[in-house]
């Protein structure tokens, strides 16, 4: 017989949906451990194997089960290694435990590692990904698992707290063993087609990759850890040895589909021949894919697609819906039709094929100091000064009293300025800024609240402010809100009082005022003066 993993049983068992669909790894490197523990995820990266196990244990028990397999908890030790962690992470919720870990001493921020260190002491890569909340106390837990409710990043945790389960790291041992026996033909019972070319690693054996078809029978094996897999295998593998189209089925299996008008040949499951009349996917009428499940058909959609309601029609998944994808640091993810990007977040740009953070600071972004943030910047003013409401990078002036020394020009000391809100005042040799009651003014309909640099308009009890911004009386029906409570409002009557001229002093204003009343008396004295000119002009006439 030909030694293929997937042809025992005429009907596929749950092992080989294990193994063929999931990770064929699983089956072949990890299902003979001691343990007997099968991983949810495992994958293979050179010449290491990772695999997740959703087993509830505390970090000593985990680390005993992955060394009784042969293995170690997991290092992240690089890039690399964390992508590779959160592909296999991407569909699980909980908390992982890795290898981290720190002895009795204090955590230290100041060293790599902030005092922890890798089970396997291994010192090689500087990489770290740590929770903002990470404590750096003396009590803190002494263990660290992933949490992917934390965007995979590391979150310390008592060591004998049960996590949801751990990763393991074991050496590739079928690295160097990919390679397959050439098939007997004899034993085979048919004329055997490889994919051509290929080059035999020795005598008699095939490289790993290759396709090996019967010809008669149109059977197709790929070999894959020195095995020979029948098809249809993994679809994203050589679209699963498929004659059409591979796709995942409602058992979560690779399936063979044919064109309309075409079925599966039963004898090999992936060639495509002549249907019959009544094909059931004519009267179904799929929008995309339709396969045959038995005597019944089913429809299906392409990857990134799912089926719709009415069981005909596809729309878009939302991908980037999951918080865990596009994990590295500083990307974010945008939904695309049938799938999705990986891109740089705002504050970060693409650097070789990683994105970094910008330091805006270097290109002046703010108006006085700059404090550049991962993904953003802080800006900052000098003494007296704050950042406006309107623009975080501009700097205005701010004074938080009655009054406050004014901001002169150094080469001008008649040029002096104040915040909005103030009024220049003249004393002796000091400008100083006084804060303008515009109270005083009625800018407020009903009641007024004077702040420093503006004020506050309130209605009265039994007065509510509608949507114009006036106060009307609670029972009049002018679709009011709230329920006549004094409620601090800004009376949209009138125009804000912090743009008013600032130069005007009080004693200038004083000076106008009594100009004026002067010129009043100057008037009437003169009204006078020719009253009684004209009355004794009358009187001689007389």
């Amino acid at each position: 017989m030909i030694p293929d993993c997937c042809s025992a049983p005429p009907k596929r068992t749950e092992a080989w949906k294990m193994s063929c669909v999931k990770s064929l790894f699983v089956l072949f490197f990890l299902l003979g451990r001691a343990s007997g523990m099968a991983p949810e995820m495992a994958s293979c990266l050179e010449a290491e194997c990772f695999a997740v196990f959703k087993e509830s244990l505390n970090f000593k028990d985990a680390q005993n089960l992955c060394r009784q397999d042969g293995g170690e908890l997991t290092t992240v030790r690089s890039q690399t290694l964390h992508v590779e962690v959160s592909s296999l992470l991407q569909n699980l919720n909980g908390n992982f435990w890795i290898a981290l870990y720190r002895a009795s001493d204090c955590p230290d921020p100041e060293k790599e590692l902030k005092g922890f260190q890798w089970l396997s002491n291994n010192g090689e890569g500087n990489y770290t990904n740590w929770s903002p909340s990470f404590d750096s106390s003396c009590s803190s837990p002494r263990c660290v698992h992933i949490s992917t409710k934390d965007s995979l990043q590391w979150v310390q945790a008592p060591c004998d707290e049960d996590a949801t389960g751990f990763l393991c790291t074991y050496k590739n041992s079928h690295q160097q063993q990919e390679s397959c026996t050439e098939i007997d033909p004899k034993l085979a019972g048919d004329l055997i087609v490889y994919s051509d070319p290929y080059v035999h690693t020795t005598e008699g054996e095939v490289p790993a990759g290759v396709t090996a078809t019967l010809q008669v029978s149109e059977i197709k094996y790929l070999c894959f850890s020195s095995l020979w897999v029948q098809a249809p295998w993994n679809c994203e593998i050589k679209e699963g040895g498929c004659g059409f189209k591979c796709i995942i089925n409602s058992e979560n299996s690779p399936t063979c589909y044919c064109p309309p008008g075409e079925s599966v040949n039963p004898d090999n499951e992936r060639t495509c021949g002549a249907q019959l009349a009544d094909d059931p996917c004519r009267t179904l009428a799929c929008d995309h894919i339709c396969y045959q499940e038995g005597d019944s058909a089913v429809c299906a959609c392409p990857t990134g697609f799912e089926i719709a309601e009415n069981g005909v029609s596809c729309h878009d998944i939302n991908e980037c819906a999951d918080p865990r994808q596009c994990p590295m640091d500083g990307t974010e993810c945008v939904n695309v039709i049938g799938g999705f990007r990986c891109v740089c977040r705002q504050g970060f740009q693409m650097i070789g094929d990683a994105c970094m953070d910008i330091n805006e600071c270097n290109s002046g972004a703010c108006e006085h100091t700059c404090q550049n943030t991962i993904g953003s910047y802080v800006c900052s003013c000098f003494d007296r000064y704050r950042v406006s409401p309107n623009s975080r990078d501009k700097c205005v002036l701010y004074c938080d009293e009655e009054e406050c020394p004014a901001t002169c020009d150094p080469n001008n000391d008649v040029q002096c300025f104040c915040p909005d809100g103030f009024m220049l005042d003249e004393r002796g040799r000091d400008m100083i800024c006084v804060d303008i009651n515009e109270c005083e003014n009625f800018f407020c309909t009903q009641d007024c609240i004077n702040t420093h640099g503006s004020y506050e308009c309130l209605c009265y009890p039994g007065y509510t402010r509608n949507k114009q911004g006036e106060c009307k009386e609670d029972d009049e029906e002018d679709g009011s809100e709230g329920s006549g409570l004094v409620t601090p409002t800004p009376d949209a009557t009138f125009p804000d009082p912090t743009r008013r001229p600032s130069r005007v002093s009080p004693g200038g204003l004083a000076g106008i005022i009594v100009g004026t009343t002067l010129l009043i008396l100057l008037v009437l004295i003169s009204f006078q003066l020719l009253l009684g000119r004209r009355n004794r002009r009358e009187g001689s006439g007389a």
